[in-house]
């Protein structure tokens, strides 16, 4: 893994979780946290925002809460094909055969595991929205994901070599990359065991993360921090913890960059004593939310030749 693949997802498009309540959870992600029921297949729902992507999160049924993967774009089939050599080549887990799309969204992708064992699917050509627009207090669109990893630098590596993101920064908790403009769409987490850190919803503007956060907290879902504007991505966050004790964050207003970023590192990402973010105004993260961060686990008994979990 020393090669940078010549390509590169062209952004996150999905998460799918197990749960094993999904009306509950589905309540919960359509009525108090704004993403609305695009389709449904074997059990499943899947939830769109307001953005062109076909959904953003898909429930399914499972007997605990896990993490059954993430899901990237690809600009094109050809870019799936390149990927999917490039992580076969890597040797770094088991890699399914690039082809038809399982899911409702539809396409042509690929599903493999990375070292850490993590399900990843990257797919062209799904489906989108032709009625995409912003929309007040309302999800857009996938913003990033952050991965508690066992073994950060060895993760880092496979996201830089094999699927060719780039770092735009590091500090002494977790190391963020892109695959696109967006100052990042996985940051990696130092941490003892492998899991799902939170997923972050884009919102159209700082005013709908303001008014998001209220309309969860009314529905009796503290904020577990913020809302505070972070350091590396300069983005606007408010943290909640949402079904099964998922990591869930608003966030708008991430920062842009392009190859001529410097890459700063801990020792330039320091707060003053008693900060976590820029403004200095909310509490550090509550410890439910710790604990919360290293409770969801990837599943382990999802073949890599599905691209959505069955």
């Amino acid at each position: 893994m020393t090669t940078p693949s010549p390509v590169r997802p062209s952004g996150l498009r999905s998460v799918a979780l197990g749960t094993p309540d999904v009306a509950a959870a589905e309540a919960f992600y359509t009525a108090t946290w704004a993403l609305a029921p695009v389709a449904r297949q074997d059990g499943a729902v899947y939830l769109r925002g307001s953005g062109s992507p076909h959904h953003l999160l898909s429930l399914h049924p499972r007997p605990a809460a896990e993490l059954l993967d993430v899901c990237f774009n690809a600009a094109s089939r050809a870019d799936v094909d390149a990927l999917a050599a490039a992580v076969r080549k890597a040797g770094a887990g088991p890699v399914g055969e690039a082809g038809a799309a399982k899911d409702p969204a539809g396409g042509y992708g690929f599903s493999f595991r990375d070292p850490e064992g993590r399900h990843f699917t990257i797919v062209a050509g799904d489906a989108t929205h032709a009625d995409a627009s912003e929309k007040a207090d309302v999800p857009d669109h996938l913003s990033h994901v952050v991965l508690c990893s066992a073994d950060v630098p060895k993760s880092t590596a496979f996201f830089t070599d094999v699927l060719g993101f780039r770092v735009s920064d590091r500090t002494k908790m977790m190391n963020f990359v892109r695959c696109n403009s967006d100052h990042h769409q996985i940051a990696l987490a130092y941490a003892e065991a492998s899991s799902l850190n939170h997923i972050a919803f884009y919102m159209p503007d700082l005013e709908s993360v303001m008014r998001g956060a209220g309309r969860v907290k009314d529905a009796g879902y503290p904020i577990e921090w913020g809302v505070g504007r972070h350091g590396p991505g300069n983005n606007v966050f408010a943290y909640f913890i949402g079904p099964d004790e998922v990591v869930i964050e608003y966030t708008s207003e991430v920062e842009k960059v392009d190859d001529s970023y410097v890459v700063r590192g801990p020792e330039e990402w320091k707060w003053p004593p008693g900060r976590t973010d820029h403004w200095g105004i909310s509490a550090p993260p509550s410890l439910r939310l710790q604990a919360a961060q290293k409770k969801i686990r990837f599943a382990i008994d999802i073949a890599p030749g599905e691209q959505t979990p069955r």
